[in-house]
């Protein structure tokens, strides 16, 4: 059967590795406890310049000098923030990992925080918040989770114009050092790779790092119910959150396979509802955000003002039909999108890294594909049937971006 290596080093890091023989490439996963939760209140948005700044030179080498050198051994390399974490994430040719690793690991351990980054680096960040004016599907869910989690559960990856205007070179550097730790960060790796080896060189590597950090705590409770965001356009666009089970929790396979139900492609019950048969919208789908302690599901429409009420109570009626019944074309065609995508997640040696780390984060170990798709057999329809019946959603939190305020369904 498959194995998934782990190891916990001394300072606390937790690393992961699932060997691929067919692959001839490497991908690596690495998130650090400095997510937008950790954003000290008066500077958010300090994560979005943190993740831009270990881009630009580490080590002993200037930012020009760092990023030529991982051009020329062919690394694909990505940074981003999410709630919890900030990620850092590689794809290369296996036989580069002695060369890339250094580099790589300068990156998280070793960044310069050189003064001419800062300027260029706030500009990115600042031109982001700006471009969401152009993207109002992201937007209305930025609104929605804001309202929907508690602070500072809820926050935006993209910051806050006044913080990040205001940011100093010496308040992201503080932000490395209290949140780039090596307790409670997790490094996965998946594809052609020699476990004890690479075990060897991330030990060389990180086996001095020391820190720790306090995970952040949510505060009070979130505001949920309707909001509304008016802008001059002739379209709407909505937004609807619900509470969910936890990706732990035993029965949360069962809460993906009725997502799938909902929106698991152009025959899903959404898609030809909601806009195939009644031509209410453009773009209708709904997703399962399963998350440590809580779950949510998130659902989305676009459409034009004078269908704009029309869609947002078809919507709603539709998310609350499913607990009514499923029948057996909708069953299969889910389980089929299910099994697909678990196929395509294993042809993917950084879709592997990033699936380890996240059910390392989430679950305490990681799973194997075989493992995954033994859960996805395991469902019948009945159990899905009985499970919608007994899971029907509670009190939806909705935000609409528009000319004017929709009336939000009792």
């Amino acid at each position: 059967m498959p194995t998934i290596h782990t190891h916990r080093l001394a300072n606390g890091l937790c690393l992961l590795a699932e060997p691929i023989e067919s692959a001839r490439s490497l991908a690596m996963s690495m998130v650090l406890p400095a997510g937008t939760a950790a954003e000290p209140d008066d500077q958010l948005g300090v994560g979005t310049m943190l993740a831009e700044m270990i881009c630009r030179g580490a080590g002993d080498l200037g930012s020009r000098e760092h990023s030529d050198a991982l051009d020329r051994l062919g690394v694909q390399r990505s940074t981003a923030v999410r709630g919890i974490h900030l990620s850092v994430g590689a794809t290369m040719i296996a036989t580069k990992l002695g060369e890339a690793l250094p580099l790589l690991m300068d990156m998280v351990r070793r960044p310069r925080f050189e003064a001419t980054a800062l300027e260029p680096s706030r500009d990115l960040a600042l031109q982001a918040l700006e471009a969401l004016e152009d993207e109002p599907q992201e937007k209305v869910f930025i609104q929605l989770l804001k309202r929907h989690l508690p602070e500072p559960l809820g926050r935006s990856n993209l910051g806050r114009r006044q913080d990040l205007e205001a940011l100093s070179l010496e308040q992201i550097r503080r932000q490395w050092q209290q949140r780039f730790v090596p307790a409670g960060a997790i490094l996965g790796f998946a594809g052609r790779l020699d476990w004890p080896h690479l075990q060897a060189m991330v030990e060389s590597q990180l086996g001095s790092w020391q820190g720790t950090a306090q995970e952040p705590a949510e505060r009070g409770a979130a505001e949920r119910g309707y909001g509304f965001v008016e802008t001059d356009s002739a379209q709407v666009h909505i937004g609807i959150a619900y509470d969910a089970l936890p990706e732990p929790h035993e029965q949360s396979i069962l809460q993906h396979a009725a997502t799938a139900v909902l929106s698991g492609g152009m025959s899903c019950r959404l898609f030809t509802e909601v806009r195939e048969r009644r031509g209410l919208c453009y773009s209708v789908f709904a997703s399962y955000a399963g998350q440590r302690d809580r779950g949510t599901v998130l659902s989305y429409a676009g459409t034009t003002t004078p269908r704009a009420q029309e869609t947002l109570d078809v919507l709603v009626g539709e998310l609350k039909r499913l607990g009514d019944g499923i029948d057996r074309e909708e069953f299969d065609r889910a389980i089929v999108g299910m099994k697909s995508r678990l196929v395509m997640q294993g042809e993917s040696t950084g879709a592997r890294a990033r699936a380890i780390v996240s059910d390392q984060y989430l679950l305490g170990r990681p799973r194997t594909l075989e493992e995954m798709a033994a859960r996805v057999d395991a469902i019948d329809v009945q159990k899905l049937r009985a499970f919608v019946a007994e899971n029907r959603p509670g009190p939806m939190t909705i935000t609409t971006i528009g000319p004017k305020a929709l009336d939000p369904p009792a």
